[in-house]
């Protein structure tokens, strides 16, 4: 019984040999055959692939982060247009001197500009800051907005609205009275001032880094977007 087993193994094993080798396909017996032409035609020279080694692996890395730190970003070729003024006759020709001897020709033009006036509905002189405090609460609850005044000789003083004119000023005056606001009044904050406007068009990086050598010229004015 056991020796009819063995034999029997061996025959099996040696026909699925056969089989599987094709030698009993004249039989009719031979197993399928998975040809795809086209996939071989999409190999890219796959003899051609290797593993790399992990030094291989991390100088290629290493590569790629410094040509990535390398490249100049787009952000640092963005240019935009500032501006700073107004500049009175005198401090015109002290800038002026110092963006010719410091910027581009070319980089940096002053235009001709009028600042017009500002006229204000305000309320002040106050004696110090607890009075100054005591009209701000005052003036939250009657929902009237307010700021601090520009012009120093009106300081400490709450400036409620600004107008380019002194009518328009005067109707926001009787306007705020209606809603309880009693000493207010209409005052000049600033005259109209001519003077001459700083304009760099195109400021990308390079300009950027050489502006502080002008800042004291700026007499303080902050370089804006321009308008």
């Amino acid at each position: 019984m056991l020796r009819r087993l063995v034999l029997l193994l061996v025959l099996a094993n040696a026909g699925y040999w056969a089989w599987s080798q094709g030698l009993l396909a004249p039989y009719g017996l031979a197993p399928s055959v998975q040809t795809e032409p086209q996939r071989m035609a999409t190999q890219i020279r796959p003899e051609a692939i290797r593993l790399l080694t992990a030094d291989e692996a991390r100088q290629l890395e290493n590569g790629d982060s410094a040509r990535r730190a390398s490249a100049p970003s787009a952000e640092a070729f963005a240019a935009e247009c500032l501006q700073a003024g107004l500049f009175n006759e005198q401090q015109t020709a002290s800038l002026r001197a110092s963006l010719e001897s410091t910027l581009p020709a070319g980089s940096w033009q002053l235009e001709s500009s009028i600042e017009p006036a500002r006229w204000i509905v305000y309320m002040g002189k106050y004696s110090g800051e607890d009075a100054l405090a005591k009209k701000r609460g005052e003036l939250r609850q009657l929902g009237v907005t307010f700021r601090p005044v520009s012009n120093e000789a009106l300081a400490p003083g709450l400036a409620l609205a600004s107008f380019p004119t002194q009518a328009d000023a005067g109707k926001e005056l009787a306007r705020i009275a209606a809603k309880g606001v009693r000493t207010a009044k209409v005052v000049q904050e600033r005259a109209e001032a001519r003077g001459q406007i700083l304009k760099l068009t195109a400021v990308d990086a390079a300009l950027r880094a050489r502006l502080a050598a002008i800042t004291p010229q700026l007499q303080g004015k902050t370089l804006t977007p321009c308008r």
